[in-house]
This record gives C-alpha cells, sequence and structure tokens, in this order.
C-alpha cells in the first residue's frame, strides 16, 4: 500500500480522533475554580462563630466538620432541641458555575431531609452525588459533636 492511500489516511485519521476523545474523556475536573477561592476564605470564619462540639445533646447549635469534595467542601450546622435536630443547614457548599446552580437545587432538600429523619442516613439526590456525600459526612460529624 502506498503511503498517501486513502484508506491509510482514513485510519490514521480515525486513530488520532479515537486517541484524542479518550483523552479527553479521562481528564476531570480537581475542583471548580471559582468555588475553591470562595470556599478557601469563608471556612475560618464560620468555625468561629458555632460552638463546636460538647455532649449536650439537649439544646443548641453545633458544626460539623467540613468535608472535602471534588467540587468544594461541604459543611452543615444543626440546632437541636431536645435531642432532636430541628434545623439543618449547609454553612460551606459547592459554590460557582455549574456546582452552583446544582447545590442551590440539592441543599435545600438535604436540610428538610436531615431535619426529618434526625440521623445521616439521607438520600442522595439525584444529580448531586458528591455534594450528597459530603453533605452526610458532615452532618454525621455535627451528630457525632453534639452527642448523639
Amino acid at each position: 500500500m502506498r503511503k498517501s492511500h486513502p484508506v491509510r489516511r482514513a485510519v490514521l485519521a480515525g486513530a488520532a480522533t479515537v486517541s484524542g476523545i479518550v483523552l479527553l474523556l479521562s481528564l476531570k475536573p480537581a475542583s471548580d475554580p471559582d468555588s475553591a477561592s470562595a470556599a478557601g476564605g469563608a471556612a475560618p470564619p464560620v468555625a468561629a462563630q458555632s460552638p463546636q462540639g460538647g455532649r449536650d445533646a439537649g439544646a443548641g447549635t453545633v458544626t460539623g466538620a467540613a468535608a472535602s469534595t471534588p467540587y468544594g467542601p461541604v459543611q452543615v450546622r444543626l440546632t437541636v432541641n431536645g435531642g432532636k435536630i430541628t434545623r439543618a443547614e449547609a454553612v460551606q457548599a459547592p459554590e460557582g458555575g455549574k456546582s452552583g446552580r446544582i447545590t442551590a437545587d440539592a441543599v435545600p432538600g438535604l436540610n428538610r431531609a436531615a431535619v426529618a429523619a434526625g440521623s445521616a442516613d439521607i438520600d442522595t439526590v439525584s444529580g448531586a452525588t458528591y455534594t450528597s456525600a459530603g453533605y452526610r459526612r458532615s452532618l454525621q460529624s455535627a451528630l457525632d459533636r453534639a452527642g448523639g
């Protein structure tokens, strides 16, 4: 077969295209650059504002440890009254770009689920797998710190 044969060119072009697509699909973003810079400065003030720890499961506010996700940290604050979760809120969550939109849709449902379940045994929100997993880890940390 000659070097400039049309079939040879087509095979080489196809192989190069497939190789390029495989390389592009194997790349995975480590984090959303906007959320990394925004969340980096927000972590210390949140921890300083909320009492953490203690064994008083009667009443109070407790903040769980920040859980790392590929798109930024997730941190949950709980309000406990009478040994039950009365309020759950994410004080840190991925922000910016697509991550911000996904988080804005997922976090309110995760907050409601945490209050309803009274534990870290909550379902993953479809489309927000990493945020849901980080939320559960931080929620469990807060529950451990609250003594329940």
